[in-house]
């Protein structure tokens, strides 16, 4: 059945044809309801008259979709049309395995690579005691970033054909359902026990690997016969030839790895698909100089075997291989890089379901400490690098911007407000000192702790705490906006750090010193940048950065800080991290550990309207900012931020509330964020640090006429809201001394008075947000320890009550003054019901839907239309379980 182009299958539209086969066509769709692209298998009508067929057809799709592994295609959805039962999946870029395979055996390491994908996600359906039936070429599938997915796993039931006598080699899967004695698979690619139409559990699928993975080394099919009835014969009764025959550069520890999979019997294979991608893992971070080492030991111990008695001779055996064990650790978490060695590279995932956010690579090398969130908090979690798994720190929620002691013993994080530490074993969090907005930290040998915090510059604290000294600032003569991400070089007195700036002539990467004297500009584009020692001679060293998407590394003479060389191109991929949105997510070791992100676009960031229910009414194709956005009175356009991307500054746009008619409205060297409406909706104020520093600046929204300073002072500003009778507008101070507080400005017929504060205290306030009525003030506040959001009398302060109590902040008023939303520390947006007028009455808060928020914490991710009914969000969507490449002597690879 032909399915035309703009056809839809529920709230799927045909795009194009992808192609067809005996198991019906494949179309390109797009999702209307989550405006993505999809593909839809429209399985033959015959398939919905049997009822039982149906019924398996379901559980297994239902199945499958749970999986959710990044090795293993995952399904959305499933329907009928026109009576034909349809499969909604992922869209895929890239070709099957047979299509590599057609131009002869695959290289080695890349078929390793291939194997150990396969193999995880073989692990992972088994767990849930789901097996393929089918494993074969066509049933692989290579991305273009070298990534495997498993096609139609678990959906090989569906397949109606017998096996008839007479039928050709050619013949394409074989019967697949479920009846007893019914022969399943495809021929070449079935287990014995499947030729035999015996039970096959998860060892068959182990079977069919071992096929694969043979004509991958070999180029050639294992068993392959002049007709499917031979071939089968074969599986039953034949050995393929010796790998060893075919390609004498397969090593004998993959080639015994592949006849496990090939053994006859069952119980004689691995037992286990986790043991056989074990197996692949070990295999996959063996050097090649190590393979070529165990190979020369094999002909060591055959040539001694003439010599010795065979007791003697598993003596040496058993100490060769502990030598071999020993060194192989010593030299993996103790060495230096040496530009002989060989390079190891191999992939680790995050945990089940999440995704890697920010990262840091220890010194030695031994571990990795990540942001992930799951179960919807997001906070640090730990990994050895020669372990499986990683494990959560507890006491570490919303961290930020992790980095390590030199001794590789803790853990330096920001949360909560704050900059803290953490053994990397567990344990104890401790707070360290104050820090509002950071943007990176690094650790120096001498016990300095040397940190980027906005809008103040670098800052030092002792790594015990105390005294917070400042080490350099802002130029605004310059028009610099922000420092980030230092990181110190090894005589623990200079640094690297970033400069953003509109400037041309300003940004870049900085050579800077603690007693504030050097100040030297080293690269003309901002980049996160980190040292690593050549270890080759004294002074020789590396710094690795991103730029234009790829990955740099380029000579640095420590000795004379200064660059020495050429870059040279470590990887033409590196994503950018999902918390910061300005970084390149990589990290170095001292010793020669690479850890980076390859994917350049694994998280889209995006506005969407949503109802109450969280279901979406429309995407918006607007590049999202990181800061809060605001939506008009009359609801019909929002203000929000902009990153320009060469500057790394960000300007104020508005836009039609479907998206369109896209206007800037700032036009500043500097930061412009926070916006504001005022009620009427015809001025719009915001923060700015056009005049040094982030002060309330308001302009028509008409956009006539030009910006004009509203109030400045020492410190910070962040308007939240303005009341709507127009009276007061409502702002954030940041004062080093007394940390955030809540203030509100005035506003008369006959111009501005004096701001009074209206929340202080020794914790920090802010997002402060008048009731309709003008009676009470919603605020969030970090008194408790985590933010949690409280009511209070405005603007005497009295009665004061708190509403979220599992943490909270951004508030929102419904127009009417009958609810208030706020945004929840488990990722949910939250509707209490509430009473107020001259006495405030408040029910408990309910969920309404949950989302992962793509703004900065503490600048709102969403906005209320006045029913309450409709929500703009600022969404962030990861692809859930994308490795990270870790690349082990990286610099071997690097020219000189």
């Amino acid at each position: 059945m032909k399915i035309g182009r703009g056809a839809r299958l529920g709230h799927y539209e045909v795009v194009s044809s992808l192609g067809a086969g005996g198991m019906g066509e494949v179309y390109r769709a797009r999702d209307t309801r989550l405006n993505r692209e999809v593909a839809i298998k429209v399985l033959p009508a015959s398939c919905a008259n049997d009822e039982d067929r149906l019924l398996r057809f379901e559980q297994e799709a239902r199945a499958t979709s749970a999986l959710n592994h990044s090795n293993i295609l995952t399904i959305y959805d499933i329907g009928a049309h026109e009576g034909s039962p349809y499969i909604v999946a992922e869209l895929l870029e890239g070709e099957e395995l047979r299509r590599h395979l057609n131009d002869g055996a695959i290289p080695q390491r890349k078929a390793i690579d291939y194997a150990r994908q396969i193999a995880s996600g073989l692990a992972a359906a088994h767990s849930k005691a789901i097996v393929h039936r089918d494993l074969k070429p066509e049933n692989i599938f290579i991305i273009t970033d070298g990534r495997v997915k498993i096609l139609d796993f678990g959906l090989a039931k569906l397949k109606p054909t017998k096996l008839a006598a007479g039928v050709s080699s050619e013949a394409a899967t074989l019967n697949a359902i479920t009846d007893p004695g019914t022969v399943m698979g495809t021929v070449g690619y079935m287990s014995p026990e499947q030729v035999r139409g015996q039970d096959a559990d998860h060892r068959s699928d182990i079977f069919s690997f071992g096929v694969v993975l043979y004509e991958m080394l070999s180029g050639r099919r294992a068993f392959h016969g002049e007709s499917a009835a031979e071939t089968m014969a074969a599986i039953v009764k034949d050995d393929p030839t010796d790998l060893s025959e075919i390609n004498n550069r397969v090593p004998a520890q993959l080639e015994r790895i592949v006849r496990r999979c090939l053994e006859k019997k069952p119980e004689r294979r691995f037992q286990s698909s986790h043991d056989l991608a074990f197996a692949l893992e070990a295999l996959s971070t063996t050097s090649g100089s190590r393979l070529e080492t165990a190979s020369a030991s094999a002909e060591t111990i055959r040539t001694a075997s003439h010599s010795i008695g065979r007791e003697k001779l598993w003596i040496a055996v058993t100490a060769l291989a502990v030598l071999v064990a020993l060194g192989v650790s010593w030299a993996y978490f103790t060495r230096k890089p040496l530009a002989d060695a060989r390079v190891m590279k191999f992939s680790i995932l995050p945990p089940e379901n999440s995704s890697f956010g920010q990262m840091a690579v220890s010194p030695d090398g031994r571990y990795l400490v990540f942001t992930a969130v799951a179960g919807g908090m997001m906070q640090l979690w730990v990994r050895a690098l020669d372990a499986t798994e990683a494990k959560p720190l507890s006491g570490t929620q919303d961290a930020v911007f992790p980095f390590w002691s030199p001794d590789s013993r803790y853990v330096g994080f920001f949360a909560g407000g704050a900059l803290k530490k953490i053994e990397v074993t567990g344990g104890p969090v401790q707070t360290l000192c104050e820090v509002e907005v950071p943007l990176g930290g690094t650790w120096s040998r001498n016990g300095v702790i040397l940190f980027a915090q906005v809008p103040l510059g670098l800052l030092r604290v002792a790594a015990t705490g105390g005294e917070v000294t400042q080490v350099t600032t802002n130029d605004r003569s310059r028009q610099e906006f922000s420092l980030w991400y230092p990181t110190f070089l090894p005589d623990g007195r200079h640094f690297l750090y970033s400069i953003s700036s509109e400037v041309k002539e300003t940004r870049g990467v900085y050579l800077g010193s603690l007693d504030g004297k050097t100040k030297r500009r080293l690269l003309d584009e901002s980049s996160v940048i980190k040292y690593v020692a050549d270890g080759a001679a004294r002074g020789a060293g590396w710094v690795v950065y991103g730029r234009d998407g790829a990955l740099l590394a380029r000579p640095f003479d420590a000795d004379r800080l200064e660059l020495s060389g050429e870059p040279f191109a470590v990887s033409d991929k590196v994503g950018n991290d999902l918390i910061s949105f300005l970084s390149y997510n990589f990290s170095v070791s001292d010793n020669g550990v690479l850890v980076f992100d390859p994917s350049l676009n694994r998280q889209r960031r995006q506005y969407r309207w949503v109802d109450r229910g969280g279901r979406q009414i429309k995407s918006l194709e607007v590049t999202p900012g990181i800061f809060q956005l605001s939506l008009s009175p009359d609801e019909k356009r929002f203000v929000a931020d902009r990153i320009d991307q060469k500057t790394g500054t960000y300007d104020l746009w508005l836009y039609d509330v479907s998206g369109a008619n896209a206007a800037r409205f700032t036009f500043d060297p500097q930061h412009d964020i926070s916006p504001v409406w005022s009620p009427d909706g015809n001025r719009i104020v915001w923060a700015s640090a056009h005049d040094g520093i982030e002060s309330l600046y308001q302009k028509a929204a008409s956009m006539a006429g030009e910006a004009t300073l509203l109030l400045k002072s020492d410190h910070t500003k962040l308007p939240t809201d303005w009341s709507r009778d127009g009276r007061f507008i409502i702002y954030a101070e940041i004062d080093p001394k007394t940390k955030s507080d809540v203030w509100a400005l005035p506003v008369t017929g006959n111009g501005e008075s004096s701001p009074f504060q209206v929340v202080r205290s020794d914790a920090n306030e802010g997002e402060g947000t008048i009731s309709p009525d003008g009676q009470w003030l919603a605020y969030a506040s970090d008194a408790s320890g985590r933010y949690e959001v409280y009511v209070q009398r405005f603007p005497g302060g009295s009665d004061k009550r708190q509403v979220s109590t599992a943490g909270g902040d951004n508030p929102r008023w419904r127009r009417d003054g009958k609810e208030l939303f706020y945004y929840a520390a488990n990722g949910k947006l939250m509707a209490a019901p509430v009473k107020s007028g001259e006495s405030f009455e408040i029910s408990a808060a309910v969920p309404l839907f949950e989302f992962r928020s793509g703004t900065v914490p503490g600048f709102a991710p969403y906005a209320v239309t006045g029913d309450g009914q409709r929500f703009l969000i600022d969404s962030m969507e990861a692809e859930p379980n994308a490795p990270l490449t870790v690349v082990v002597n990286w610099t071997a690879n690097v020219k000189r």
